[in-house]
């Protein structure tokens, strides 16, 4: 009980300062759409007869690019669901746009780095090579909006030393085309390449904004408009790359509260705790951040993934904050296992029948939209 309302205090505390409205708005962003995580049921299999324990982290136990049938699935429940202006739930999809190409990397024995756009990687297996199709059709219908993620969701440089050195593990995980194992995979592991940011070496702020401009470049030419957000990978960056971001059109930083800022190369980190919705960091960004967690992947079964995000709306409204939901892909993939996708689909469809139960004048939103009424409102 004391838990409880230790949380609700700290929650109630986290959505004071900042951006205030009576509007009973909702937005879900949802990151790592496009990148590279488990590549197959096969793989996953394949690791675990090794000895490999890739269950033990959820991302390696249910990520995966999503099937034509994971998104067929999901847009089906968002065009379920209309707000109080007649609009469909509205999911931002915070996108990788390149994966590693694995087969060129190899080809060149390791000594130069090789990237593919993540429509590519899609070509690549039955279960998806069709799937963009779904993702054009989502946009279409304003259930879908794509947001910029990064290039690629990978510490290049720490990666490609690794190769280079020969790691036993990462090369077997290249050698299934993947990336992302972690400690919590094999204590073993010292090394995680999924902070694409994670260094604060001006020489590597200078290769990281040259990723950036090339993955907004990219962004632009697929998508046919400009990224107004961003939400940097594993919620780290050094603010040195938030000019870089501004002058290619960037205006919003999505993420927590917390920043983590690394001050070396991936080992020293300072953590800055201020980030609230609608403040502005030095380079005039402004913070998107989020107050509400729907993750059901990362929590065991017993835990009560609904009522806790209810408790967490209740208290945003309550504060007369914007509704701003952390729902990563991983929830709603079933190629690895299906019932993953299932059971927190209903889970979803149940939180927001609730929402809409309890709050009949909600408004949904895409980040993107958010950061716009903000910017409007307080510029008027």
């Amino acid at each position: 009980m004391f838990q409880n309302f230790q949380k609700k205090i700290k929650k109630t505390l986290l959505n004071l300062p900042g951006y205030h409205t009576n509007r009973k708005i909702l937005v879900i962003e949802s990151d790592d759409w496009g990148a590279v995580r488990m590549p197959s049921k096969e793989i996953y299999n394949e690791f675990i007869k090794r000895g490999i324990r890739v269950d033990k982290d959820p991302y390696c136990r249910y990520d995966s690019l999503a099937t034509a049938e994971d998104l067929e699935a999901l847009f089906e429940l968002l065009m379920t669901f209309k707000d109080k202006n007649n609009r469909n739930v509205i999911l931002t999809a915070n996108t990788i746009m390149a994966n590693p190409d694995f087969e060129k990397i190899e080809k060149f024995g390791y000594e130069k780095y090789f990237y593919e756009p993540f429509t590519e990687t899609l070509k690549r297996k039955t279960l998806t090579q069709n799937s963009y199709e779904l993702w054009e059709q989502g946009i279409k219908s304003g259930i879908f909006k794509p947001q910029f993620h990064g290039r690629e969701h990978l510490y290049v440089k720490k990666w490609m030393h690794q190769l280079q050195k020969n790691d036993e593990l990462t090369h077997l995980a290249f050698k299934m085309r993947t990336y992302g194992l972690t400690s919590d995979v094999d204590s073993s592991i010292k090394v995680n390449y999924m902070g694409a940011l994670n260094s604060g070496l001006k020489s590597d702020i200078v290769s990281f904004n040259q990723i950036l401009n090339e993955g907004l470049e990219m962004f632009e030419n697929f998508f046919g408009y400009k990224s107004l957000s961003f939400i940097p990978t594993t919620y780290t960056w050094h603010p040195d790359i938030e000019h870089n971001l501004r002058n290619n059109g960037v205006q919003f930083l999505q993420g927590m509260v917390h920043q983590r800022i690394p001050l070396d190369d991936d080992c020293t980190f300072r953590y800055k705790k201020n980030n609230f919705l609608g403040k502005k960091s030095k380079s005039e960004l402004m913070y998107l951040s989020r107050n509400v967690y729907f993750e059901p992947s990362n929590f065991k079964n017993n835990f009560d993934v609904v009522g806790d995000a209810l408790n967490a709306i209740k208290i945003a409204f309550n504060c007369r904050k914007p509704v701003v939901i952390s729902m990563h892909r991983l929830n709603f993939i079933g190629a690895i296992d299906e019932s993953n996708r299932n059971m927190n689909l209903d889970l979803l469809e149940t939180l927001l029948t609730e929402v809409m139960r309890i709050y009949p004048t909600i408004e949904f939103m895409s980040s993107d939209e958010l950061g716009n009424l903000i910017k409007t409102e307080k510029n008027g």
